[in-house]
């Protein structure tokens, strides 16, 4: 009896110490509400900005990816050219990124930005503007790459390196700054110019046309203007096949891509915190690594049907085509958009390559103006088709179609025409080429006094 008398009094202290201190939190609470509110606002923004982060070294990863693709799918005897390439392209481009380009990108102005040099302080943003600037560095990074393979094997390295200055400071920042930077193409206001013509504006999430695209068309015209390889084509116009010498490395770099393109599509949310961000950034993922699954599986059907074999190579590069289809609408498809766009894009991967081969005879020794060019501007007009809330296919008219199709055709105008002449004019001015005796034996010796084998 003695028991349970002391224990019902020692449970009646413990409720009433709780509610004593259920009634002081209360009140602390009433009283520090606006401190408490702004501590989860603050958390919420530390996690975005650590997202943001994260994704930016996703992208960065897809460096070495590209790397690794462009030296397996070419000849060992330029490996270490190629290499140093994509080197160059980031580390001389992200100074000339923070330089120049970011204000290009996102300063005030109607066709560029404000340069603002090595000043960030004009851009007033809820996130860091330091981790925006890593985050938009890595992107213009990928467009500068993309070029590298193209031209491989028998351009000039310090040609090389004026190219990179061009795109890091001007080509993608004024097209950036069209759409990602608050320009024309994406200004949704009333009386503005896109809302007039087609009464929405264009799409982009995370840039098929604005990052893919853009290095893609320069790839093209960059390996039409320095010429085919030596014996890539013989006397009756026939294309000769001069295969890559380590797909086991080409396939490793493609794992990369795949792996560092979960950075490139869900980080273009900027944020991760709140239900709605949480969401979103699960159905990237979903969709984007479905595309990719839809790109691969398709071109190796597509190869095995038309060539009789099932294509390494040619699967590799279908897995990048869905990627580089997906990134525009990677926020807006299904996932059953999503892998019909990857299946699509795979299919026309095949085809693409072998006509600009075979029909254009421009030598592309990894596919990137298919990959990217192509693909980047196929994946852009797909999202008009399969937009749930805009898209043709889904009862919402021809709109949304029209505005993803003369976004995709002014960036292309845009990369096109500068690609055109920068490469022309440097070809004039310095020769674009190397000489005969150095393509033959390899740029790796005489270019950088080394080769990647010994």
């Amino acid at each position: 009896m003695k028991r349970i008398l002391f224990i019902s009094i020692l449970l009646f202290s413990v409720f009433a110490a709780f509610a004593q201190t259920t009634e002081t939190v209360a009140e602390s609470t009433t009283v520090e509400g606006a401190a408490t509110f702004d501590s989860i606002a603050d958390l919420a923004l530390s996690l975005d900005t650590v997202w943001m982060l994260l994704a930016a070294m996703l992208v960065f990863f897809m460096q070495p990816g590209f790397a690794l693709v462009e030296a397996g799918f070419t000849r060992m005897k330029s490996t270490a050219n190629i290499l140093m390439k994509n080197f160059v392209d980031f580390t001389l481009g992200s100074i000339l990124f923070f330089a120049v380009g970011f204000g290009l990108m996102f300063g005030t102005g109607a066709f560029a930005g404000t340069p603002n040099f090595f000043q960030i302080d004009f851009l007033e943003m809820e996130l860091p503007v330091e981790g925006f600037l890593i985050f938009q560095t890595v992107f213009c990074a990928t467009a500068a790459t993309i070029v590298s393979g193209a031209m491989a094997e028998r351009t000039k390295f310090h040609m090389y390196l004026i190219y990179t200055v061009c795109i890091s400071v001007l080509i993608y920042p004024v097209s950036g700054h069209w759409t990602w930077g608050g320009g024309w193409l994406m200004n949704g206001e009333e009386g503005s110019f896109m809302m007039n013509l087609f009464g929405t504006t264009f799409h982009d999430f995370a840039g098929s046309t604005i990052v893919h695209s853009v290095g893609g068309w320069i790839a093209l015209v960059g390996a039409w203007i320095v010429g085919p390889r030596m014996g890539k084509y013989g006397k009756d116009g026939k294309s000769k096949a001069i295969p890559g010498h380590n797909l086991t490395i080409g396939a490793l770099g493609v794992f990369i891509l795949w792996f560092g393109w979960f950075g490139f599509n869900p980080g273009s949310q900027l944020a991760a915190s709140g239900e709605e961000n949480r969401i979103a950034i699960s159905h990237v993922f979903l969709t984007t690594n479905l595309a990719a699954c839809g790109g691969g599986f398709a071109s190796l059907i597509t190869a095995w049907w038309r060539y009789k074999k099932p294509s390494l190579s040619l699967t590799l590069n279908g897995i990048l085509a869905g990627l580089v289809a997906i990134t525009a609408g990677c926020d807006m498809v299904s996932p059953v958009g999503a892998l019909i766009i990857g299946i699509l894009a795979g299919i026309l991967m095949v085809f693409s390559v072998e006509f600009i081969d075979r029909i254009l005879k421009i030598d592309d020794p990894v596919g990137a103006s298919t990959v990217h060019g192509v693909c980047g501007v196929f994946g852009t007009l797909m999202t008009g088709l399969f937009s749930t809330s805009e898209g043709l296919f889904y009862g919402q008219g021809w709109s949304f179609l029209g505005a993803q199709a003369f976004g995709a055709a002014v960036v292309g105008v845009w990369a096109l025409g500068m690609g055109f002449i920068i490469f022309k004019s440097l070809d004039k001015l310095f020769g674009l080429r190397v000489s005969k005796r150095v393509e033959e034996e390899g740029l790796d010796i005489y270019e950088h006094g080394e080769t990647a084998y010994n």
